[in-house]
């Protein structure tokens, strides 16, 4: 097993490096790599971009982010990697200078165990990007598993279902994947997840959903980089249908996309 391993613009990262990237604002994108590839790399590449811009004001070179991604992955097997993008500059700078950090770690597979919710009202900042600023989904998380569930599901201000602390949401009725109407980071898994069954002809919708709805579906699961369809047993007391189809059906899917090289 490769060890893991940091490096901060191609280059081992030093203690200053590793002090100078703690900082909770940034952001990231996290993915599985197999022998050299992954899936979604256009979708990882556009998210650290999109995201760049909006907090940095500033482009970032995604050809470097690939150069210093395939520095870590070549040869490695299988692992996990983690793109940082951070800044030295002053928040206060109109234009922010981008650095990036890639971390590699073991390599993580689906866990179908289904799992049980508590649902909690929380709003994440700048929902659609995935920040360093994670304190709310560690507390809910936390509080949760104290409160004797596995992981929190996050409310809107309405009740509508948005996501989970560390999963997009989705639900299975009657052969329709739907997915909730509200402010959350579309993750990787669930872009790859909707281009895959678009092209398999699989209908899906996206409009809210309130716990009260939940008895009506046949599923429900939680997607993110290292789980596709994970199992949701139960919201709060609300105990919830479970079809293997909901499993196979998003599982057919995700094999169903390419492996890019990175």
């Amino acid at each position: 097993m490769t060890p893991p391993q940091v490096e901060i613009g191609g280059a081992p990262a030093s203690a200053a490096d590793l002090v100078a990237s703690s900082t909770s604002y940034g952001h990231f994108t996290a993915m599985q790599v197999r022998d050299g590839r992954v899936r979604g790399l256009r979708h990882h590449l556009t998210r650290l971009a999109e995201s760049t811009r909006l907090l940095f004001g500033s482009d970032l070179d995604t050809d470097l982010v690939r150069t210093c991604l395939r520095r870590l992955v070549t040869g490695a097997g299988d692992l996990s990697a983690r793109v940082v993008v951070f800044s030295r500059s002053s928040p206060r700078d109109r234009a922010m200078t981008p650095e990036i950090l890639v971390r590699t770690a073991p390599a993580h597979s689906h866990v179908p165990t289904p799992i049980r919710l508590r649902s909690v009202p929380y709003q994440r900042d700048l929902p659609q990007v995935k920040h360093l600023g994670t304190f709310g989904l560690g507390y809910h998380a936390r509080a949760a598993v104290l409160a004797g569930y596995d992981d929190a599901v996050f409310l809107a201000q309405d009740g509508r279902i948005s996501e989970a602390s560390i999963w997009n949401v989705g639900f299975l009725r009657n052969g329709t994947v739907v997915w909730p109407e509200a402010e959350v980071l579309p993750g990787i898994t669930y872009l790859i997840l909707d281009e895959q069954l678009r092209a398999a002809g699989i209908p899906q919708e996206t409009r809210p959903v309130y716990p009260a709805d939940l008895p009506g579906f046949d599923a429900m699961f939680l997607t993110n980089s290292e789980t596709i369809g994970r199992p949701v047993a139960s919201v709060d007391e609300i105990t919830l249908r479970s079809t293997p189809a909901a499993a196979s059906l998003l599982a057919a899917a995700y094999e169903a996309a390419p492996w890019d090289e990175i």
